[in-house]
């Protein structure tokens, strides 16, 4: 990697974002984000519009202490119908989701977002996959409610777990499901005047 290059962070607690991200090859650091998502922040925005700007906000607010680099933030989104489906309040919660996703399509909605922290510049995108659950078992429920995968998900559910036995089939980016599109955010570098693969360690 060049020493030119600015270094990179990820304003993002998920284990799975940071695991493609390294995945990659990538050297970055993991900041917190001091952004709490308001609601009015999204106001009257549909589902890929929240979640660029849940995802650029992240970004911004944890680039504030910075004086160089990019900032990565990310939000995903799971849509059924009209829905929104966030993270379970509790086990009951978690079924119910589980159960309305049985059989059904579902979006799946991640904002990513890149920020230069040098002059604030800023570009945000969202990426849509389909998902399409197949009929879902009270046994194939209570499985998966009996471990700790769908508790911190959106949706309540993690494509790279167990609820992989769930999945009929997939339309669009599969790295989008686990919460980090790659092609999108290659995307995003480009628009900064980057090529991604300039950073992967050789």
């Amino acid at each position: 990697m060049s020493h030119n290059l600015p270094p990179i962070y990820l304003a993002s607690k998920s284990p799975r974002r940071r695991e493609i991200l390294a995945g990659l090859g990538i050297d970055f650091e993991v900041i917190d984000s001091p952004y709490e998502e308001k609601r009015a922040d999204i106001a009257d925005m549909n589902p890929e519009q929240a979640a660029a700007k849940l995802a650029g906000l992240k970004a911004f607010h944890a680039s504030g202490t910075l004086n160089k680099g990019l900032v990565i933030g990310a939000d995903t989104i799971v849509v059924q119908g009209d829905s929104i489906l966030g993270k379970p309040r509790d086990r009951d919660h978690a079924a119910e989701m589980l159960f309305s996703l049985s059989g059904r399509r579902h979006r799946v909605i991640t904002g990513v977002s890149v920020v230069d922290a040098e002059g604030f510049r800023t570009f945000s995108c969202a990426e849509v996959t389909h998902v399409f659950f197949r009929e879902l078992s009270r046994k194939d429920v209570d499985m998966y409610l009996d471990t700790s995968e769908p508790y911190d998900k959106a949706g309540s559910y993690g494509i790279q777990g167990h609820a992989a036995l769930f999945v009929e089939r997939v339309e669009g980016c599969y790295f989008n499901v686990v919460g980090f599109p790659i092609v999108a955010f290659r995307g995003l570098m480009q628009q900064l005047g980057y090529d991604i693969l300039d950073f992967i360690k050789r």
